[in-house]
């Protein structure tokens, strides 16, 4: 089946965990840890064989005419066939086998939970104080979107919540919630956190920082009736913070539910000349279409400078590097050379007192450490489409069309050339983003500014991978805060600078409205 609520590869439905095993190691271990990832960076036969997940060979085409169909390998030569349980953390297929070895190590360190400091497991202890996941993929199933809390009683799992008061500080930035800071973390490494229920009030309380809160989503019916009297249910979000463990919020704070995207092609997404997205920005709509779209300008904390953003929800970062630092720092708690500070605001200080995990280097991740997981992210292979011939997903290339769809959804670009990354340079690739800021209305604004983002702005999701989403969870979420279940719902919630595509894809028949949606599948 090639419909919205049917998966084009086979249904696999991992269980959600945040927490991994807590283990200390002896000296010896630790050692062997160490030696290992960076073997793996050396390119070690050792490391090599350690490689668990390798792609599909590909299938045999579905027809014998040489005529390439148009960007059926999205990634270019990155490009990898998709098996019957896909899984969106596979090496880039033109790897060398050094290169490989690279991929693999920066993948344990992704995947391999973090603990709490002290302990001897020196490569990897440093999480928290305060946190909200103990490992990069804990959040990302399969490098691909989260799950969202579809029960009132289930809290946040694969979403965060982000916090600022109005304004903008120094560098254009959000300013933070004086307490809280501009990431809420629902988890604590302190023993007054695992105790808490089971002790007194005065036992726990000189035991560790406390949870920053828990979060959970009341969900809203909000019914759309298309024009042939054909109805889709919709759901919106409504943010309910419990158990703030450090006093109310101010007042004037706004919050942003932030759901978990794809890591698929980020590193070629990186590649992009930033004059090829600077080419399609219309800010002033010069061209009457309706559309304006916006290059985001950020703070870059390695280079003190002001730079285009083009990753994050809001093209809030300027890149990987940055966003995977970032993600250490904020969702793990774990410094780095790019965030060596703790997540702790000066309101805390029971968390800025917690035990630190950083080595002689003042890090708890090492700039070595640190490049095998951006090398990692900015590897990860791209899926090959899924039945572009059929019949529907050709019609319904040409209805995307029609309705407008590319003027944001950009289809093509030709990355540029980086030493660094020769396996990323010159490659023609299908990513459908343009990686601007577009004003999407006020049924999908949250109010929050970030840098030049309004609070109704948002980054054009790339599409490709997006029809192995729920292959790989039946309950993940769509669209910035995961409120929409289905392509077909994401496309309904597109309002602002979305809303005359919206309309004609409302205008289709149902019949074409579900081949539009099977083409977008097809990605």
């Amino acid at each position: 089946m090639l419909d919205d609520d049917h998966d084009d590869g086979a249904a696999s439905h991992p269980t959600t965990r945040r927490d991994g095993p807590h283990h200390d190691e002896t000296p010896a271990l630790r050692r062997r840890w160490v030696s290992f990832l960076i073997s793996c960076a050396l390119g070690s036969a050792a490391c090599s064989s350690a490689k668990e997940e390798k792609p599909e060979a590909a299938p045999a085409p579905e027809t014998a005419d040489p005529a390439p169909v148009q960007g059926t390998r999205p990634g270019g030569d990155t490009s990898i066939a998709i098996g019957p349980s896909p899984s969106l953390v596979q090496p880039a297929a033109n790897l060398d086998d050094d290169a490989k070895s690279r991929f693999y190590a920066g993948k344990a360190l992704a995947t391999q939970p973090w603990v709490r400091a002290p302990t001897q497991t020196d490569a990897r202890d440093g999480l928290g104080p305060v946190y909200n996941a103990r490992t990069c993929l804990g959040c990302h199933i399969k490098g691909g979107r989260g799950p969202t809390a579809s029960r009132e009683d289930e809290p946040l799992l694969a979403s965060l919540v982000r916090l600022s008061l109005p304004g903008r500080g120094p560098h254009g930035e959000p300013i933070p919630e004086p307490v809280y800071g501009t990431q809420l973390q629902p988890q604590s490494t302190s023993l007054g956190h695992q105790l808490r229920g089971h002790a007194s009030a005065d036992a726990v309380k000189d035991l560790g920082p406390a949870p920053e809160a828990q979060a959970f989503i009341r969900w809203t019916t909000v019914p759309f009736q298309y024009p042939d009297g054909k109805t889709v249910e919709l759901r919106e979000p409504t943010l309910e913070l419990r158990e703030l463990g450090y006093g109310a919020l101010n007042p004037e704070t706004r919050k942003g539910i932030r759901h978990t995207p794809s890591l698929a092609g980020v590193g070629l997404l990186e590649l992009v000349d930033q004059a090829d997205i600077d080419r399609h920005a219309d800010p002033d709509d010069r061209d009457g279409d309706g559309i304006s779209g916006r290059v985001n300008r950020v703070w870059d904390p390695e280079s003190k400078s002001e730079r285009p953003g083009r990753f994050g929800l809001k093209a809030n970062q300027p890149s990987v590097r940055v966003q995977v630092a970032g993600a250490f720092s904020g969702d793990i708690g774990i410094t780095s050379p790019v965030f060596p500070q703790q997540p702790c605001t000066e309101r805390q200080p029971r968390c800025l007192a917690a035990p630190s995990g950083a080595d002689a280097d003042g890090v708890e991740i090492s700039e070595e450490l640190l490049e095998l997981v951006v090398f990692f992210n900015m590897s990860i292979a791209v899926p090959e489409r899924r039945k572009p011939t059929h019949p529907k997903v050709v019609r319904g290339q040409a209805l995307f069309e029609d309705a407008g769809c590319g003027s944001c959804h950009t289809p093509h670009y030709v990355t540029g050339s980086d030493p660094a990354y020769p396996h990323l340079s010159t490659q023609d690739i299908w990513p459908y983003t343009d990686m601007l800021l577009h004003d999407m209305g006020a049924g999908l604004a949250d109010g929050r500014e970030d840098f030049l983002a309004t609070g109704s702005e948002w980054r054009t999701p790339p599409l490709w991978s997006v029809g192995l989403a729920r292959a790989m969870h039946d309950d993940v979420g769509f669209l910035h805060d995961g409120r929409a279940r289905t392509v077909e719902e994401a496309i309904v919630w597109h309002d602002g600078e979305g809303r005359r595509s919206r309309d004609r894809f409302s205008a289709l028949s149902e019949a074409d409205r579900r081949s539009l949606v099977a083409f977008v599948r097809s990605l």
